[in-house]
């Protein structure tokens, strides 16, 4: 695929993005918080099975290396819109590697793949609503000439009785962010919900927060 295509695939994503309901704006009586923003899947949601499903993306079933990059830690917890914690809560989440590449077919970056990147992930949250991956810090990569996407993760979120949720993760104070025009088009209450932010390192690896608020269907 060429990289006109690949920008168009992007941008169309932008497109319906804009088309879609704003899911975060609620009037409801009695809503203590709004939910999170939708965006886009983009092009490249995982298309391909893999064995290797778990929550530590750093490393691929059967190798012994591990994959290039900075190590992070995510940590998160999945609420309804009055704050109370959603167990059981089906997550997807899949992003580029290190240096912005996704190990999909349709991704034309001339960019290295890393085979000891696992890419993406399925998990379950706990009791408390609770999840936790760890992975690497996703690479920025290119989408023409004046646009550059910032690092970021999506995530795909589902149960049954509330709406099943697509967005994006991106991080707090990231220089890319501000030009990101995925980004741009959010409210800044929206962009604040979309944001991970830094906290304490655990054995030296920096550790980010996200919570995920779903509306009942």
């Amino acid at each position: 695929m060429s990289k006109t295509s690949r920008r168009y695939f992007i941008k169309a994503g932008l497109i319906s993005a804009l088309l879609m309901p704003i899911a975060f704006l609620t009037n409801a009586i009695g809503a203590r918080r709004a939910s999170t923003p939708r965006e886009s899947a983009g092009p490249f949601y995982p298309i391909s099975a893999q064995q290797d499903k778990d929550f530590d993306l750093t490393h691929v079933a059967g190798s012994s290396e591990l994959a290039r990059g900075q190590v992070i830690i995510v940590e998160g917890r999945v609420v309804d819109t009055k704050g109370k914690a959603i167990s059981d809560v089906a997550l997807e989440i899949w992003q580029a590697n290190d240096v912005g590449r996704y190990a999909h077919p349709r991704d034309t970056n001339p960019a290295a793949l890393d085979p000891n990147f696992q890419g993406w992930a399925t998990a379950r949250s706990g009791n408390q609503g609770d999840f936790r991956f760890k992975t690497i810090m996703p690479g920025a990569y290119s989408v023409s000439a004046n646009w550059q996407r910032p690092p970021h993760i999506h995530y795909k979120i589902f149960k049954r009785g509330y709406v099943e949720l697509t967005t994006q993760m991106y991080f707090l104070n990231h220089p890319l962010n501000k030009a990101d025009a995925l980004i741009a088009r959010k409210s800044s209450a929206a962009q604040r919900l979309m944001m991970a932010t830094k906290s304490t390192p655990k054995n030296n690896i920096n550790v980010y927060q996200y919570q995920i608020v779903l509306a009942k269907a």
